[in-house]
This record gives C-alpha cells, sequence and structure tokens, in this order.
C-alpha cells in the first residue's frame, strides 16, 4: 500500500507549501480598496491618492489601493456593492450611493473646506458678467452627477429664474471640473461651472489666464465631498480610519503633502444628516425623482 507521504521531509514540504498558499491568499483578502469620483483627469487623481495610500498603510498596518473607476456611476456602484472599502464623494454621488445602498453608507469625514464649500461660474466673453448674461448662451457643467460642477450651479440657476434646459442655447458635460476650464478657456462653451477649489489651484498654478477667463458669479456655500464607507464595516474599522485622518496634521511633512494634495485644512467628524439640503436641492431640479 502506498503511503500518502514516503519521508517526513515530503510531509514537511508539503506543510510548509500549504501555509505559504494560505499566507499570500490572506494577503491578498486583506487589502484596503479605495476609489474617488472622477472629478479631475486620471494623472491627477492618482498623484492626489499616492500620499494618502502610503498614510493610510502606515496607519491600518494592510495594503491600501487606490482603484479608479469610469464615471461617477460606477463610484456609486462600486461602494454599494462593496467592490471598494472607501470612496471619496461630492455630496451629491453621497446622496445617490446612500439611496442606492437602502441607506446602507455612512460618511466619516470631510475637509474643513467641504463645510462651506461653493462653486463659480466663469467665461471668457467679456458681454458676459451676470447670470443673467448666459441666457441664449452655450454653457457647460462637469458630470451630470457633479454636486459643486452641475447640481449646485443649477440649482442657482433655477433660483434666479433661469432653466439650463430651456434659456441655454446648448448645455454641455466636459465630465471633469478641468476639463470644463479648458472648454471655457478654448471657446468651445461661452461659459461654465466648477469647483471653486479646482479652480483656485488652476490659478494658483497660473494654468489659466485670468486676464481672459473670470469669474462671474460665486454661489452660496454648501456642504460638499467627503469620505464615505459601507455601513457593514465594523465600528472598530470606521473609528480607526477617522482617527487616520483626523490626526493628519500639517506640523509634519507626510501630513503637509497629503493635507496639500487634498487641498484641506484639516479633515474634520461628518454625518448624513449634513446632506440633506444637497438631496432637497437635487430633487427639486429633478436630477432626482
Amino acid at each position: 500500500m502506498t503511503r500518502p507521504f514516503s519521508s517526513p521531509r515530503m510531509l514537511k514540504a508539503v506543510l510548509l507549501s500549504t501555509a505559504l498558499a494560505l499566507s499570500g491568499l490572506t494577503q491578498a483578502q486583506v487589502v484596503f480598496k479605495i476609489t474617488a469620483i472622477p472629478d479631475e483627469s486620471p494623472t491627477e487623481l492618482a498623484r492626489k491618492a499616492a500620499p494618502l495610500v502610503k498614510y493610510l498603510e502606515q496607519k491600518l498596518g494592510t495594503k491600501v489601493e487606490f482603484t479608479p473607476v469610469s464615471d461617477y456611476a460606477a463610484a456609486v456602484e462600486a461602494l454599494a456593492n462593496k467592490q471598494v472599502d472607501m470612496a471619496w464623494y461630492g455630496g451629491f454621488t453621497f446622496v445617490q450611493a446612500r439611496i442606492r445602498s437602502g441607506g446602507k453608507v455612512v460618511p466619516l469625514v470631510q475637509r474643513e473646506e467641504d463645510e462651506k464649500f461653493r462653486s463659480v461660474f466663469i467665461s471668457g466673453d467679456p458681454a458676459i458678467k451676470t447670470l443673467a448674461d448666459l441666457q441664449g448662451k452655450t454653457v457647460g457643467f462637469g458630470s451630470q452627477s457633479s454636486t459643486s460642477g452641475h447640481l449646485m450651479p443649477r440649482s442657482v440657476l433655477l433660483q434666479a429664474k433661469i432653466d439650463p434646459d430651456k434659456d441655454f442655447r446648448r448645455v454641455a458635460y466636459s465630465g471633469a471640473h478641468d476639463a470644463t476650464i479648458a472648454a471655457v478657456a478654448s471657446g468651445k462653451v461661452d461659459a461654465g461651472a466648477l469647483n471653486i477649489s479646482v479652480w483656485e489651484k488652476f490659478v494658483a498654478d497660473k494654468k489659466v489666464d485670468t486676464a481672459k477667463v473670470k469669474v462671474i458669479f460665486t454661489t452660496p456655500a454648501y456642504f460638499d465631498y467627503n469620505w464615505t464607507v459601507h455601513s457593514d464595516m465594523p465600528v472598530a474599522q470606521r473609528e480607526k480610519l477617522t482617527k487616520a485622518f483626523l490626526d493628519l496634521n500639517r506640523s509634519t511633512p507626510e501630513g503637509k503633502e497629503v493635507l496639500d494634495l487634498q487641498r484641506a485644512t484639516r479633515f474634520i467628524p461628518t454625518q448624513a444628516s449634513n446632506y440633506q439640503g444637497i438631496e432637497t436641492a437635487a430633487r427639486s431640479a429633478g436630477l432626482i425623482k
């Protein structure tokens, strides 16, 4: 009769091989995946994510991966279906994710700036100086699911009795804030609406000629971006993540790098109720049925 293992050495080798395989499987399973709405170019998103990924790996003690998605809807689906562990959402995408998941997503933190976020309308046409001047013009937004690049600018227009779908010659969707700036600067559209943070970054980096392209209107403040997780995540893990963000400090080189790239003074706790105004605006604008 043949013995399963002909020698203790062979048995030891098999056990070692099995242990290594199981170890590799365990390591492969313990990967913390994050994603973000693609509100800027893929290269810029990757650049912003890299130091944060490294920081979170140190704080969580596990491998962290940034997983890009093709569009805003994909970011919503990724967290709702638990394909990622955490997502960077705008206020509107958070609302969409909460509805899509049946209320099973939880916002953890936001930048201090996101308590009073704003959008800007910009134009390269000297004749356009107010929102009323946009009537009959071609106007660009970002993604249709963007809070700062579409929803809140549209809400402001509707409050001013301007219906983009009726009063503009054409509405264009660039897909991202930086693309909206490019469309306005090149004359593809007469004006555009976008995230004030991206606009200020472009101005600071001298990537836009402010002698030609100017801000014509700044919206009132609203709650915007946040880092959100699925409610199935254990509370202890949520608390660990929250602490990691709250601990980011400009006094350290590491903290300064992450905060600068995230365009944040610091991170603060947030909660779902902060985004009720966004949901109300979305329903009023007909973007949520």
